[in-house]
């Protein structure tokens, strides 16, 4: 069975739809140490929630957010990248195809407050801008 979480080749193609980026090396300060990563239990449940939507969902090897882990960002082609922290497992899983969705549908790039999920509320870390690749036009603000 293949996975949307097997995408850790940073050369793959962008994805038209939205993607959410979970961050599999978090762990929570009490967890054990043989426990297994929340992070990636966070992954997999986000991958879960996904099923059935046009929501790709990649593992990353940290977002160096860890003194607000859980993290995961999400970001569509043309679109300023988020980047939350402070997540649950699997609890906010539902919240980043959530948020994915509403970015999916914002037609200037950005994650509209309105409707945002909680979680996605409280646990903004940063806004990127979208990337520009190759030369800058004479027109960018």
């Amino acid at each position: 069975m293949t996975s949307p979480l097997d995408a850790k080749d940073s050369a793959a193609p962008i994805p038209e739809g939205p993607t959410v980026y979970v961050c599999v090396t978090c762990r929570k300060p009490d967890d054990a140490a043989d426990a297994p990563r929340a992070g990636l239990l966070l992954a997999e449940a986000t991958a879960e929630a996904a099923r059935g939507t046009r929501v790709t969902v990649r593992q990353v090897e940290c977002l160096a957010n860890c003194r607000r882990s859980l993290s995961a960002a999400m970001r569509k082609k043309d679109s300023w990248t988020y980047v939350f922290g402070d997540l649950s497992t699997p609890d906010d899983a539902a919240a980043l195809i959530d948020g994915a969705m509403l970015l999916a549908e914002a037609e200037d790039g950005l994650l509209p407050w309105r409707g945002r999920p909680d979680a996605l509320k409280g646990g903004l870390v940063a806004r990127v801008p979208p990337l520009v690749l190759g030369p800058i036009p004479e027109d960018f603000e």
